[in-house]
């Protein structure tokens, strides 16, 4: 069983600067990206970055889709739009969409979105084709915009890395 992404303990509201900040990482920017656009050293912006993630409560080793995700989710930073109408997605589409957007390791990926751990990377791939996404960074901004996942961490329960 993998451990949970969040506590009970409320979510700690970002200060101006850590806000700044996620909301670039909610754009879709680098680490390397927002250290440019900031004029802040690489070293302060990954900080930052472990910063936000404490305060959202995932884990260390949590990845960028999933602290996007939880950023969206506790309203930490503000809601993307959407720029086109969401694809009509299967059932099966939506439930890894939901996995890559609560899950960082690919086999827990796998086992939420109900996938043989080989299959869950041809899965991935052929959902981003479907959305139109680069990567898992962007797909989670773009089902946000599209309102395919919820905005409150309540409405899921158990929500894990």
């Amino acid at each position: 069983m993998t451990p949970p992404v969040t506590t009970s303990a409320p979510i700690t509201p970002l200060t101006p600067t850590l806000q700044r900040v996620a909301q670039r990482l909610a754009n879709g920017l680098t680490a390397q990206e927002i250290a440019t656009q900031t004029v802040l050293s690489p070293v302060t912006v990954r900080q930052y970055l472990r910063d936000i993630r404490e305060s959202l409560h995932c884990p260390p080793r949590c990845k960028p889709p999933v602290i996007v995700h939880r950023l969206f989710a506790t309203r930490q930073v503000a809601s993307p739009t959407a720029d086109r109408p969401a694809p009509t997605l299967s059932r099966d589409q939506l439930l890894l969409l939901r996995a890559v957007a609560e899950h960082s390791d690919p086999r827990d990926i796998a086992v939420a979105a109900k996938l043989a751990p080989a299959d869950q990377r041809a899965a991935l791939d052929q959902l981003l084709a479907d959305t139109g996404a680069r990567d898992a960074i962007r797909l989670v901004i773009l089902a946000h915009g599209w309102n395919l996942l919820p905005a409150d961490p309540a409405a899921r329960s158990g929500a894990s890395q």
